[in-house]
C-alpha cells in the first residue's frame, strides 16, 4: 500500500491565485496547496508621482481585489512586480528592441525588483500585505552576449528582459534577496507567513 501523496493538499479555505501568470502559477504550486486561478483584468499603469513601492503595492492589492468579488469565503492572492533601473520603472519589453534596450542598459548596473504579495479574506475582509525587494547585479554585458540570449530565452513577457530560473542567470554577477522566489514573481517566503496568519497549515 502506497503512502498517500500530499496529505494535506486540501485547504480549509478556498484558494485564488489573481493571475494569468504561469509563473506565479507555478510557484504557488510548489507548496502542494489546492487553487485555483483566476484573471484581475487591472490597468497596470502607473499614477503620477507614485513610487515604484508604492505601484507594486497598489496593483497587488487592486488585482486580489479585482477577483474577490467573485469569491466569497476565499483567500485571495494577488501580486505584483516593478523592475527599476535608475528610479525608472522597467516594464515587460513585449518585442525584441525594447528587450535589447533594456539588457543594454543594465549591463554593469544594479536593477531592483520590488515583489508585492496581498492575501484578502473575502470571509472576514481582512487584508494582508507583504513586499520583497531584489537587487540584481548584472556584469557588464557585451552586444553579442546580449543578441545571443535573448535569441535563446526570448524573454519579451518579462520585467527586466531575461528569466533568472532559465539561462538568464548568466547575465548575473549577484543576486542579493531574502527570497529567491521573489524574483520570479511571488515571494513564497512572506506569502507563507500571510498564509499562516490566515489559519493555513503549512507545511
Amino acid at each position: 500500500m502506497q503512502p498517500e501523496k500530499h496529505a494535506h493538499m486540501r485547504t480549509p479555505v478556498p484558494l485564488v491565485l489573481a493571475s494569468t501568470s504561469p509563473y506565479r502559477r507555478a510557484l504557488l504550486e510548489r507548496l502542494t496547496l489546492e487553487f485555483i486561478c483566476d484573471p484581475p483584468q487591472v490597468d497596470e499603469s502607473s499614477r503620477p508621482y507614485e513610487t515604484p513601492v508604492a505601484l507594486a503595492n497598489r496593483l497587488a492589492h487592486a488585482k486580489a481585489e479585482a477577483v474577490a468579488a467573485r469569491h466569497p469565503q476565499c483567500l485571495v492572492i494577488g501580486s505584483d512586480q516593478v523592475a527599476v533601473l535608475d528610479n525608472i520603472i522597467l516594464g515587460k519589453p513585449g518585442a525584441h528592441a525594447q528587450a535589447l534596450a533594456q539588457l543594454t542598459a543594465a549591463s554593469g548596473r544594479k536593477v531592483s525588483f520590488h515583489t508585492a504579495v496581498c492575501v484578502l479574506d473575502t470571509r472576514t475582509h481582512q487584508r494582508l500585505e507583504h513586499l520583497d525587494t531584489t537587487h540584481v547585479r548584472f556584469r557588464p554585458l557585451s552586444a553579442a552576449e546580449i543578441e545571443r540570449y535573448l535569441q535563446a530565452e526570448q524573454p519579451y513577457a518579462c520585467a527586466g528582459s531575461f528569466k533568472s530560473e532559465g539561462l538568464g542567470i548568466s547575465l548575473f554577477d549577484a543576486i542579493e534577496s531574502q527570497d529567491p522566489t521573489a524574483l520570479i514573481g511571488l515571494p513564497l517566503i512572506g506569502l507563507c507567513r500571510l498564509l499562516h496568519t490566515c489559519g493555513l497549515c503549512l507545511p
